[in-house]
């Protein structure tokens, strides 16, 4: 440990009331209502607030986080799970929204966990260095001591964030220590995690700035809102047909392939223009070996010597795609051909159009996930153009679509196969740029 990281962890242990005394906080909870924080991707009664109280359901597990991002700071809160087993965490130096494939955010994860005394570690993506190696090799700094109240009890955190270092106090006393993060600066998180929690008392204490370099500073937010609740499909155009089909299952939206509605497509209530869009999803089903053709960079179908349309065998899961503006012809492919997803199918496919409308709607590379994990897509349209990245790789690069409807709903595409979506974000764009 450096001479300067120790000098902060001594500081650190100092007893939490003595120290309290000396700097002065300011809430980041005024007791009465979510002023200052964002609802990412849980349902509306997810979090809500009674008797100065932020009351978690932990249904469906997602996040809270402030509004501003926060660097160097002392936060200190109150937490009490209401049942035993209850789980539950506090984030730092988080992302805007939530990583691909999880309903929680890239950031450093404070654990509120009955039966758990205060672990500290790295979530979806981002590093620490426990000061006590863990015993496994993880980013992970176990407590040194017991000192969390059970169920029914509150309990008292005391997070010093610094330069990289993070030390909890709990109850009293500092158990869990870690430097080198990244990232070290970010918003703030209240986890929801299957079990009903309770917050109160919770307070900032800034610190000055040490000038993070850009790649370890968090995701600012985006302007991005969830589509999609965790818990109904309330947003969604309702079918009677959908139910059953469509099925919300906490954070993942679960969809078997066998709508019995007369449009079996799950679309969105909402019409939109100019918009980034965010959508995970993976395949449930079980893959089969199958033959598939090749298309080539220009949108047509690879020939041998002969003439002959070549094909080539792949794993197959099924076949689903994401409809833009109302427009079934403007649907971005979600599939397992060896082009790769993020074709836009009814373009690429049509004669009429001109080669490069067709090369443009024909993906640059292959950037699926294998079957049965998470993708992400970020598709952007604007105008008659449309941008696909997959997997952070451009897949599609500003198509043009002629035709393409001003404006529209955006669907879920059925065609028959079990498939499973999450974390659906929508940020509305201005116009062309």
């Amino acid at each position: 440990m450096t001479p300067r990281a120790l000098c902060l962890a001594l500081i650190a242990m100092l007893p939490a009331a003595s120290a309290a005394e000396e700097i002065e906080f300011r809430p980041l909870f005024n007791g009465r209502d979510l002023s200052g924080w964002v609802n990412v991707n849980c349902h509306p009664t997810t979090f809500q607030v009674h008797d100065g109280v932020i009351v978690c359901s932990g249904v469906p597990m997602g996040v809270l986080r402030t509004e501003e991002q926060y660097e160097n700071f002392i936060l200190e809160l109150e937490w009490m799970h209401v049942h035993p087993q209850g789980n539950a965490g506090l984030f730092v130096w988080s992302d805007d929204i939530t990583a691909r494939g999880q309903p929680f955010t890239r950031s450093i994860e404070v654990q509120i966990m009955d039966g758990n005394h205060g672990d500290v570690f790295a979530i979806q993506g981002a590093r620490m260095t426990p000061d006590r190696p863990h015993p496994r090799g993880w980013m992970r700094a176990l407590p040194t001591e017991e000192r969390a109240h059970p169920a029914g009890e509150w309990n008292h955190y005391r997070v010093h964030c610094e330069d990289g270092r993070i030390t909890l106090a709990v109850n009293g006393a500092v158990v869990s220590s870690g430097g080198e993060a990244s990232p070290r600066k970010g918003y703030i998180c209240l986890e929801s995690e299957g079990s009903e929690v309770h917050f109160r008392n919770i307070r900032i204490h800034e610190l000055p700035s040490t000038n993070p370099p850009p790649e370890d500073v968090a995701i600012a937010d985006r302007g991005f809102r969830s589509l999609y609740n965790g818990q109904d499909l309330d947003g969604w155009q309702a079918d009677p047909g959908h139910e059953g089909h469509w099925v919300p299952t906490d954070w993942r939206l679960r969809y078997d392939g066998r709508s019995q509605a007369a449009d079996p497509n799950l679309w969105t209530e909402e019409s939109f223009t100019d918009f980034e869009l965010i959508v995970d999803w993976r395949w449930t089903g079980e893959p089969e070996q199958v033959t598939r053709p090749v298309i080539l960079p220009s949108g047509e179908q690879a020939v041998d010597e002969e003439g002959n349309p070549q094909s080539v065998e792949v794993l197959d899961a099924g076949d689903s795609g994401i409809y833009l503006r109302g427009s079934s012809k403007a649907q971005v492919n979600i599939w397992c051909w060896p082009v790769g997803s993020g074709e836009i199918w009814g373009y690429r496919t049509d004669a009429a159009m001109p080669a490069e409308v067709r090369r443009g709607a024909t993906p640059l590379t292959q950037a699926d996930a294998p079957i049965g994990r998470w993708n992400r897509f970020e598709i952007t349209v604007r105008g008659e153009h449309v941008t696909v990245v997959l997997n952070g790789e451009t897949v599609i690069d500003n198509a043009h679509l002629p035709g393409i409807p001003p404006g529209g709903p955006i669907a879920l595409q059925h065609h028959g196969d079990p498939i499973e979506f999450a974390n659906i974000y929508i940020r509305e764009l201005d116009g062309p740029q």
